[in-house]
């Protein structure tokens, strides 16, 4: 197990401690931590929300909030945000809300499935061969990679079209696409971004999302003008409808036989008194209920040296978590090193926050399970889709 200083500057620590761990690509203007999480939703004004959300250009008519990194670590919790926007108004509230229950959706699609979230949902597509899909040449494509290479995070319109584009244009394999997105985004997440790719290239809904110039000349005005492709657009139109074939049905996605593994505990477990408080990459922030429950205790987050070595994330990612805990070791005692969580986990006494993702089950003899901040608690019937797992509650 080694430990990190962690004041010193992120860059530093990101030469000495994470060589090997991470793909470059230096750090993202969105900075990690809490206190950079409570200004963003102090400054959060969804007026325009349902009809801006899908700008692309020029940024600053972009109607996206950016809130999604802080979400996604539960820096900031779903239902923080979902109160956050109780007085904006009615048709930018909705939408805003259906976009945070679309998040909750993936996340009970991953809690209960896990990691069949990797097959093909409920129709199958034989989009499953090697390449980048993403060549360069074409204006709005080298855009987007870019700004996702840059920044680590990309509106919701521009991640569809990266996703089409790799997968119904290019024909390559959308398992190794959403791998190459997640390991840059730092919103970066199983369930949300297998769930995303799955909606685009139809083996969720059963109709591929069709990229074509038409989207790029509304939601991005004036980007093909500088294109070198502009009078030979290789988008021009629509790519033809492809009828998908029913896949074999997963009975998890009709109803759950376990619900309670799947939600994880509905009060604390409490198997002996804790020593100190874990923080998983799922529960970063200064609200996370272990943390809550154990204001005294010390607390203590681990760099999982074997995930990072073999996902190979981008350093950008890296830098968000060491500005998060920076920020969480100004207000109490936090230590941070690099090595296996699991480990560490069952030879110490620690409190945890429960996470509804497979790798939350290879902890052992913990101390205290405390229960995931649901938006909506997971129920036990079809999650089939959205409109399904929506209208069963």
């Amino acid at each position: 197990m080694k430990p990190i200083e962690i004041a010193q500057d992120p860059g530093e620590l990101l030469n000495q401690h994470f060589v090997g761990l991470h793909s470059g690509g230096g750090k993202s203007h969105i900075k990690g931590g809490q206190s950079a999480a409570n200004k963003a939703l102090a400054n959060l004004d969804i007026s325009g929300y349902a009809k801006k959300r899908s700008e692309v250009l020029p940024k600053e008519k972009r109607g996206a909030t950016v809130l999604s990194p802080y979400i996604r670590h539960n820096i900031l919790t779903l239902k923080e945000v979902w109160d956050a926007v109780a007085s904006a108004p009615f048709n930018d509230r909705e939408k805003f809300r259906d976009e945070l229950l679309w998040q909750e959706y993936a996340r009970h699609l991953y809690a209960r499935i896990g990691i069949k979230l990797f097959q093909n949902l409920r129709f199958e597509q034989n989009w499953m061969g090697p390449g980048n899909g993403w060549q360069p040449g074409m204006a709005c494509i080298d855009f987007v990679v870019n700004e996702l290479n840059e920044s680590g995070w990309l509106v919701n319109q521009t991640r569809m079209w990266l996703a089409s584009h790799w997968t119904v244009r290019n024909q390559a394999g959308w398992l190794n696409g959403q791998e190459k997105m997640y390991r840059e985004l730092i919103d970066g997440s199983r369930a949300a971004n297998l769930l995303g790719w799955q909606w685009t290239v139809g083996s969720g809904t059963g109709k591929p999302y069709g990229f074509a110039r038409w989207q790029v000349e509304k939601r991005a005005p004036g980007l093909c003008n500088g294109c070198s492709l502009k009078n030979d657009c290789p988008i021009q139109d629509f790519p033809a409808e492809t009828v998908l074939p029913d896949a074999e049905v997963e009975p998890l996605l009709v109803s759950d036989p376990d619900l309670e593994k799947t939600a994880g505990p509905s009060s604390p477990i409490m198997n002996f008194s804790p020593e100190m408080v874990m923080l998983t990459i799922d529960s970063l922030g200064d609200n996370d209920p272990a943390l809550v429950a154990y204001p005294d205790l010390p607390a203590v987050f681990v760099f999982n040296e074997t995930a990072l070595k073999k996902l190979q994330l981008s350093a950008k990612r890296i830098y968000f978590y060491l500005e998060t805990s920076q920020d969480l070791s100004d207000k109490r005692d936090l230590q941070v090193f690099i090595g296996d969580p699991y480990k560490f986990a069952a030879e110490k006494a620690v409190a945890i926050t429960y996470a509804p993702v497979p790798s939350f089950r290879k902890f052992t003899n913990l101390a205290e399970i405390h229960p995931y901040p649901w938006l909506r608690k997971p129920h036990a019937r079809s999650i089939k889709s959205f409109s399904a797992w929506r209208n069963n509650f």
